[in-house]
């Protein structure tokens, strides 16, 4: 589909509208979000999402749009993965209640600009070389593979860079309200508000690796691309609200996700080797077909995950319990690494 400049310029705008919208009514006051304020955000961005492929299919047609919706249904059926992680960074960095819709809301943005950088790479990549259709479909099946295989395996709240964060700067101990940076005694601190947004944006990065590639096994048009991840990391934000707990009782998510990603996988080698000429056209896997698969699948885990955790309350994670932790009491004193200080503080 030939996007132009105008189109382009106009569903970024369109998007960052979006998302003032959500920071003057949602974040104007830090609360806590409710189930209800949750549920009628996500009618809000899925219903947005759908309208924008509705337009994809007035003006690019059918193929297009379908293309759109199936890469709009697996990027956000990953990112329900995404969810599992966020909540253990949640829990290990004791997030107020009322600060999480911010945290969240900060690094996705940084996620979004992060993932627009490796969708380029990736469209100007399968723009000039077929073999790489081969390793992504390669690099899918065996991300499938280590999803069911290290499902069980704990998750690190701190990666690499957050890491670094902590030994390049002091950090107080404590939130200071929704600040992200202090000053003590003249001398800028970091607060854990700024580790925790790190923390969820890079790693949401670290699951664009394996996102990306998926979609686009779907699609290998940019714009749709782009779009069908921003629409999907958007609403990202009021479904970990809204589902909360709920989303540890689908104990067959690996599996879910895992058969889809091999899916995709081999939709992409077939593609490959229909490019080189290797098999014939009729083996490729339509558009159709891989919406139907996916939606399928998701089905099929969701409603076996239910099953399950209702005969066995013993499978259900427990990894959300802390989500609603309060905040700690604040203090002067701060630390980073060894050192200690205290002192006033002063906005910043």
């Amino acid at each position: 589909m030939n996007v132009p400049f105008w189109v382009w310029a106009a569903t970024i705008g369109g998007l960052l509208v979006l998302l003032a919208v959500d920071l003057i009514i949602v974040d104007r006051k830090p609360h806590e979000v409710t189930t209800g304020e949750a549920a009628r955000w996500v009618v809000f961005y899925v219903s947005c999402a759908i309208l924008f492929g509705f337009g994809v299919w007035f003006f690019g047609g059918h193929d297009p749009a379908i293309e759109y919706f199936t890469g709009y249904i697996t990027e956000y059926s990953l990112s329900v993965d995404n969810l599992f992680v966020f909540m253990i960074i949640m829990a290990s960095f004791a997030v107020p209640a009322i600060h999480q819709h911010r945290v969240l809301l900060i690094g996705i943005v940084i996620a979004l600009v992060l993932r627009g950088a490796f969708i380029a790479i990736g469209a100007s990549l399968i723009n000039n070389f077929v073999w790489v259709f081969f390793v992504f479909g390669g690099f899918l099946l065996w991300t499938a593979y280590t999803m069911i295989r290290k499902k069980d395996e704990e998750e690190d709240p701190e990666n690499a860079v957050v890491r670094w964060v902590r030994r390049a700067f002091p950090v107080t101990k404590d939130y200071r309200g929704h600040k992200s940076i202090v000053k003590i005694e003249g001398k800028r601190w970091l607060t854990p508000m700024f580790v925790v947004i790190i923390a969820i944006g890079s790693a949401d990065l670290l699951f664009a690796v394996d996102s990306i590639p998926a979609i686009f096994g779907i699609t290998q048009d940019a714009f749709l691309v782009f779009a069908a991840n921003a629409f999907a990391l958007m609403g990202l934000r009021q479904l970990y609200f809204l589902l909360g707990g709920l989303v540890t009782k689908l104990v067959y998510l690996a599996y879910g996700l895992a058969v889809i990603l091999a899916f995709i996988g081999v939709k992409l080698v077939i593609h490959a080797l229909h490019e080189y000429h290797v098999l014939p056209a009729w083996l490729d896997i339509s558009n159709w077909l891989s919406l139907g698969v996916i939606v399928s699948v998701l089905a099929v885990t969701t409603v076996a995950s239910l099953l399950k955790s209702r005969r066995d309350p013993d499978a259900v994670s427990q990894i959300g319990q802390n989500l609603t932790a309060k905040a700690p009491e604040e203090r002067e004193d701060v630390h980073a690494g060894s050192g200690e200080a205290t002192g006033g503080e002063k906005n910043s």
